[in-house]
């Protein structure tokens, strides 16, 4: 949707497909193959959420759960006249590069059509990664990935056993806390357990000025020493201490799994060594009788309709320019493969219009020589001195404000437009001279 936006302002051709019938997403549990749950919210508040143009409506809890997002996302593509561009129910099945370098399009309705370029936007949390447990041929219980669980109450009567310490990870596990006969936590680190409010309001908005802090509150600018301040010493629950800096991994933004802890409804264990018959070893010799186990293993980056062997990949990442671009492929463009500790949706606008920078030079040949050159041998430091954790899931991650400002400066160097609230004004539903008012022409060159 931010990319179609995108092409729309400044006037580029496209087909857009979509293989769900509505705009959504993971957001819509009805989605074949979304990983949304009952209790799922945002990890970042509606103050720093939302789209350009389109924030969060003022009505919206600090954190929106699924129903306000799903809503809020076919909201915008109303505001932005964006249904009538979209082709809904239709898989892309397979893209291969041809000559002239373009691409050859074939749909799930067996259509093939030719490119000039492919923007593949296909997110990341579609394709479960999973693990295989030692003993798991034995375990007599149910073993399933987290993208099957949908509500609590599936774990009545049960004992339950989460793996892996993510955002959807904690939140299962106060599912289960809640819920289950007996609930298990497996963490193989220490990690960082963010609030969800400082002082009665939302941590990223007070972190990031959004919103002022009350008056007499002095937040301390080492996080580590602030985080450690207000969860207290997390080995009093069973939890190793945190092993890495605040700031060097994704955000654990939920201290309700503290409370849960605290209160004995779940119990936090080391990694597990290996399942028997009825239950869990794990790696303190513990053991545990559970009927089901929760995989919350995280997700595997994939475009199925894409050999990978056209990219170079890097602990199941591929290795984009910026995180965008092929560096081997001229005409191949990817939006949403990146991690970083912030609000994504500007974010990604943000990416899309070095999109459109390419598109442009490609299109007319200025500069394409340049950025083309760019693209083959530019390796710029965006972790901005940050040592992440070395583990997949921080394969791709980037410091924010490291990476927004050399995106700023890409813009700058081609004379390029910045993106803010008013750069789609004249794309709103109705509004007059609206370039979305003039149909594609047959002829596309984008997907």
């Amino acid at each position: 949707m931010i990319m179609a936006r995108t092409l729309l302002r400044e006037g580029v051709p496209f087909d857009w497909y979509e293989r769900n019938p509505d705009f959504g997403g993971i957001w819509d549990p009805g989605h074949e193959g979304s990983p949304m749950y009952e209790s799922c919210h945002f990890i970042s508040s509606k103050y720093t959420s939302g789209f350009y143009g389109a924030p969060m409506p003022p009505h919206f809890p600090d954190y929106p759960g699924w129903r306000e997002i799903r809503d809020y996302i076919r909201d915008f593509g109303r505001q932005y006249d964006l249904y009538r561009h979209v082709r809904f129910g239709t898989e892309v099945t397979s893209a291969e590069p041809v000559d002239g370098d373009r691409w050859r399009v074939t749909l799930s309705d067996g259509t093939v059509r030719e490119y000039d370029g492919l923007i593949c936007c296909p997110g990341v949390t579609w394709h479960p990664n999973q693990v295989a447990l030692p003993g798991q041929d034995t375990f007599t219980g149910t073993v399933r990935h987290s993208a099957t669980f949908r509500d609590g109450l599936e774990f009545r009567g049960r004992r339950v056993l989460i793996v892996g310490a993510g955002n959807s990870g904690v939140d299962i596990a106060c599912d289960a806390a809640r819920h289950a006969d007996a609930a298990y936590l497996s963490v193989r680190r220490g990690y960082r357990f963010v609030p969800k409010h400082i002082a009665g309001l939302p941590t990223d908005a007070l972190l990031t000025g959004k919103l002022d802090p009350p008056k007499g509150l002095v937040l301390s600018s080492d996080v580590n020493a602030m985080l450690d301040a207000f969860v207290g010493d997390l080995t009093r629950l069973g939890l190793p201490a945190p092993d890495h800096d605040a700031l060097a991994s994704h955000p654990i933004m939920n201290t309700q799994v503290l409370h849960h802890l605290a209160h004995g409804d779940l119990v936090a264990k080391p990694d597990v060594v290996r399942l028997t018959a009825t239950g869990v070893v794990f790696a303190d010799g513990s053991e545990a009788e559970v009927d089901e186990i929760i995989l919350a293993t995280g997700y595997e980056y994939r475009m199925p309709f894409l050999d990978p062997g056209l990219l170079q990949w890097k602990h199941g990442h591929p290795q984009l320019y910026l995180n965008i671009f092929s560096r081997e492929l001229d005409s191949l463009y990817v939006l949403g493969f990146v991690e970083f500790a912030d609000a994504a949706y500007k974010r990604f606008e943000e990416m899309a219009q070095l999109i459109l920078i390419d598109i442009n030079a490609r299109e007319t040949g200025v500069r394409k020589a340049e950025l083309t050159q760019l693209k083959r041998t530019d390796t710029p430091d965006l972790r901005g001195g940050v040592k992440y954790i070395d583990s997949p899931r921080h394969t791709n991650y980037v410091e924010r404000s490291t990476y927004m400002a050399y995106l700023a400066q890409l813009r700058d160097r081609f004379g390029w437009h910045d993106v803010d609230d008013h750069t789609y004004d004249d794309l709103r539903a109705g509004a007059a001279s609206s370039p979305a008012a003039v149909e594609p022409p047959k002829e596309t060159s984008h997907v």
